[in-house]
């Protein structure tokens, strides 16, 4: 299990950066339609400013919910129960683990 806490705090780290990132791309877009009086709505060129900070923000949306898993994790690790399915209390299969470090459940479940 310790290589674990590892796997999560490398996930971790590169979530808190993908989360700087997307924000201040989101930052970005606001930033540009604040300045302009354009109507990106109806532009013939393709994606909306609206429509392009609405992507990020859902971005930015999963990488926080992402954060909250990874520290759920971390804290299960902590106090003996990672690994450990919350619904049946069966132990959740170390592929499962490998591939999603923070599930929560087994694969039944």
């Amino acid at each position: 299990m310790d290589d674990m806490s590892g796997v999560l705090k490398r996930e971790r780290l590169a979530t808190l950066e993908r989360l700087a990132n997307l924000t201040d791309d989101f930052d970005r877009f606001v930033d540009a339609s604040r300045d302009s009086n354009a109507d990106d709505e109806h532009d013939p060129e393709g994606a909306t400013i609206a429509f392009e900070r609405s992507q990020v923000d859902a971005l930015i949306q999963q990488a926080r919910t992402q954060l909250v898993e990874i520290d759920a994790a971390l804290e299960r690790l902590a106090t003996g129960t990672y690994g450990i399915c919350e619904r049946c209390g069966a132990p959740i299969p170390a592929a499962r683990l490998e591939a999603r470090p923070t599930a929560r459940t087994c694969v039944t479940c």
